[in-house]
């Protein structure tokens, strides 16, 4: 009987020495999320798969430029890639410094397969990502409102840096520094103070920094993607790379993505074929062209001249809503807000894709008016949400607490050798006193037209062939016209056609 239990104890002890191998193992293998295990003979650092891995360890502007375009330019191109994003909303090099420090599970690690399926995995640490696979790429960056302060970089991107590479698998990997973007000029973000609220400060800021870090950590690669919506920024469609005046709009991620991708395998993008759905040929040429005069001067801003308003003429019109009624009528472009710095990228009636044109707002409109005719008989054939939603100024007295006399915006992206008509609809149901609205059009040559807005829905005015400035732009002033008697003077506009002569 001693004997069994002699034996019955040498099987517990085994049993729990196994257990806790077990454990340690677990432990070691710091993957709670289950990632499949790689293979390590099939590295790029060892034995060459043809598979490229990049891993960023960003915030919101790595999403931007990363997790949408890159995988699909590289298929193009028959390059395979694996993409990781090490992704914490406005993560500071100081705070991925101090997660690093704490040993943090706190990223969300988006991962892009060799399959193109994107799958995001929470409450990851740093480590976990890094040793998930054998990277060819770890790219770093700093948060945009601190990326153009060297002083910041120089505080945490060493401890950053030495991290990452004590634990890289891949003693070939490359390291990546992202010069990411000034933001618009009408940002409202509070970060923008620091520089002033000046685009061009900052974005020479910005290349100060990405020049100056290699003397900080050994980075082997600047990409330049801060350059290259600057440098798109000069064509026609100007500040329209943003959708919030500081994260990327489609237009702008794919720049980004394209300035990454010809950085990485020194190919250009020009000419390629994929494009993000809703670009046209226009946009996507101007950001693969972007990419490349960034990629050829990535320090300095390149004046895309031949994207500058010579794309010929209109096809079909464009139709401008100015309203924030949603949802966006099929075959109109909606200009979404009132205030100066508001813009649209513009689309024709066919609504399939922008055209290379782009429509700003410069000098405010008062607010937004909803109270226009639901039911209209003009050649916009425009539905309710269009012809019952304005915006309107008032020239008189103060409204809302304030006057505006007048309000102006800016089409952009015309082409100079030709003319341009416009048509303007303005209404304002349930009123009686005369509400002229008077809409100035200038360019090389000036137009002017009036209309009476009060209880408006047969009526269009129309001021037709003119010609753009030299810079491809015509200016449109709207304000009260000379037989407006509304004790506030107030005009308004609710929708604009454009055609080419």
């Amino acid at each position: 009987m001693k004997k069994w239990f002699n034996i019955i104890g040498k099987y517990k002890i085994a049993l729990a020495v196994l257990f806790l191998t077990t454990i340690a193992a677990c432990s070691k293998s710091n993957n709670p999320f289950n990632l499949p295990e790689a293979d390590p003979s099939q590295y790029t650092g060892g034995t060459n798969d043809g598979i490229i891995r990049i891993l960023s360890i960003g915030n919101s502007f790595s999403e931007d430029a990363l997790e949408a375009n890159l995988y699909e330019l590289a298929k193009e191109k028959g390059i395979t890639v694996i993409i990781g994003n090490m992704y914490i909303g406005s993560a500071s090099l100081e705070q991925h410094k101090t997660n690093i420090q704490n040993n943090a599970s706190v990223y969300s690690y988006r991962k892009i397969g060799k399959d193109g399926v994107r799958k995001i995995y929470n409450n990851v640490r740093l480590d976990v990502a890094v040793d998930d696979e054998q990277w060819d790429y770890v790219s770093f960056q700093q948060v945009s409102q601190n990326s153009g302060q060297l002083e910041t970089i120089q505080a945490s991107l060493p401890a950053v840096f030495n991290y990452v590479k004590s634990k890289v698998k891949n003693p070939k990997v490359k390291y990546v520094y992202h010069q990411t973007w000034a933001y618009a000029q009408t940002s409202t973000h509070e970060g923008f103070a620091n520089y002033n609220r000046n685009q061009m400060t900052m974005y020479n800021a910005i290349v100060n920094v990405s020049q100056k870090v290699k003397e900080i950590v050994p980075v082997d690669i600047i990409v330049p993607a801060g350059t290259a919506i600057q440098t798109g920024r000069t064509s026609a469609i100007e500040d329209g790379f943003t959708r919030d005046g500081y994260h990327l709009n489609p237009l702008g991620r794919y720049t980004a993505a394209c300035t990454w991708f010809e950085t990485l395998f020194n190919q250009s993008t020009v000419g390629m074929t994929y494009k993000t759905e809703g670009l046209g040929n226009f946009e996507a040429s101007v950001a693969q062209n972007a990419a490349h005069f960034a990629v050829l001067k990535p320090y300095e801003v390149t004046e895309m001249t031949n994207f500058q308003g010579e794309g010929g003429p209109l096809a079909n019109p464009v139709f401008i809503a100015f309203g924030k009624g949603t949802p966006i009528p099929a075959g109109w472009n909606q200009v979404g807000d009132f205030q100066a710095g508001a813009r649209a990228n513009l689309k024709d009636n066919t609504g399939k894709e922008y055209i290379g044109l782009s429509l700003s707002i410069t000098e405010r409109f008062n607010s937004e008016n909803t109270g226009g005719a639901t039911a209209t008989t003009t050649a916009f054939n425009m539905p309710s949400s269009v012809s019952s939603r304005s915006y309107f100024g008032n020239t008189k007295r103060a409204f809302g607490g304030i006057i505006v006399a007048q309000s102006k915006f800016v089409i952009s992206g015309l082409d100079k050798n030709l003319t341009y008509n416009l048509g303007f609809f303005g209404s304002r149901a349930g009123v009686a006193d005369n509400r002229e609205t008077k809409y100035i059009v200038a360019g090389s040559n000036n137009g002017e037209a009036s209309l009476n807005t009060s209880a408006n829905s047969t009526n269009i005015v129309y001021v037709n062939s003119i010609k753009p400035a030299d810079n491809g732009k015509i200016t449109v002033t709207v304000t009260a016209g000379p037989n407006n008697n509304s004790a506030d003077g107030f005009y308004y506009l609710n929708a604009v056609r454009l055609t080419s002569n």
